[in-house]
């Protein structure tokens, strides 16, 4: 349920009314606006009637919430969130882009590749220490010394490091050495991770399960911001369905959706989503058109020889090229990149 009071409301009346609230255990959220301010309820409000809250002379409107997530709601934070990573903000004006290889090869693989995507354009460094693979005798990443690859680049170059958790268990080592904790497609709805991550204030970019829904996908935010983490970010990596032609479907109607029900920001995964390295640009430069806050690429200097997704991995000179050509097109939106 949603409150909104009246601008002019006396303070006195306002506590009274929050304690109100609060008796009948209910959890009480309040934004202030320039115009307006709002109270969110969350707990159960099936017995309360808004018309006897409505006739309470500070309030402007009720309104009950048919969805069942309340912190990701845009209706009980009407602002954009913006998530700041090291001074970089996710969410405002500027189009943040993640780069680099879908995994850490070695500590001299990672740091030069930070070093190209960063004389490219990218705003942060994308590397997997920890490799979910589908078969089991894959390569499964360099693990610990892997992280501390990706801490070592981001020393030498200054970019912040972007990287998948895979378990609770490593929840300290990534704290200590990332700067964006990726929640991937296979665990979107590994509840206990999510809660593990929401205790932390490290910012977390939640990818969208292979075939969820996008209801599913923000009530998987909603568990990590629930726990208190307040800093997330939504990750659209194509969705499996019937075609084969690509990896997987990339749905861009998630980013309008995302932006009208959330407050939080959304990036783009091109790569997972195509496959395809020849159509990784394509759907880049649809995705800032269609008001994405940010994409995360793969590059790899010698995609053929990759440990793994080389087919969907652009070389530094491509993803230079894409760069040059986004930004047009962020200027065209009314954005920079």
């Amino acid at each position: 349920m949603i409150i909104t009071l009246k601008k002019t409301a006396d303070e006195k009346e306002v506590q009274a009314l929050i304690e109100d609230l609060e008796s009948r255990n209910l959890q009480i959220t309040k934004i202030v606006g320039e115009n307006y301010d709002v109270f969110g309820l969350v707990g159960d409000t099936a017995s309360i009637d808004e018309r006897s809250i409505l006739a309470n002379p500070i309030v402007y409107n009720v309104q009950r919430v048919a969805q069942p997530y309340k912190l990701v709601n845009r209706m009980f934070h009407p602002e954009d969130t913006i998530v700041d990573v090291n001074g970089i903000k996710i969410g405002g004006k500027k189009i943040v882009v993640m780069a680099g290889p879908c995994a850490v090869e070695s500590k001299e693989q990672i740091e030069r590749i930070a070093g190209e995507v960063l004389e490219a354009g990218a705003d942060m460094l994308r590397g997997g220490a920890y490799k979910p693979r589908t078969s089991p005798y894959a390569f499964q990443g360099m693990m610990t010394e892997g992280i501390m690859a990706l801490a070592s680049a981001r020393e030498k170059t200054g970019l912040p490091v972007v990287t998948e958790l895979m378990s609770a268990d490593k929840i300290d080592e990534f704290i200590e050495n990332v700067d964006i904790i990726q929640i991937g497609a296979r665990n979107m709805q590994n509840f206990d991770l999510l809660k593990a991550v929401g205790k932390t204030d490290k910012p977390v970019l939640l990818k969208r399960g292979l075939a969820n829904t996008i209801e599913e996908w923000i009530m998987a935010a909603e568990y990590i911001m629930s726990e208190g983490n307040k800093n997330v970010i939504f990750c659209e990596r194509g969705i499996r369905t019937f075609e084969k032609y690509t990896r997987n479907t990339l749905d861009l109607s998630v980013i309008q959706i995302i932006k009208e029900r959330t407050h939080l920001p959304i990036v783009i995964d091109p790569s997972h989503a195509t496959g395809d390295w020849k159509l990784v640009e394509s759907a880049s430069l649809a995705a800032i058109a269609a008001g994405a806050d940010g994409l995360i690429i793969e590059v790899h200097d010698d995609p053929t020889h990759a440990f793994s997704d080389g087919a969907q991995s652009l070389k530094p000179e491509k993803f230079a090229s894409l760069i040059n050509k986004g930004r047009a097109i962020a200027e065209v939106v009314g954005r920079t990149l």
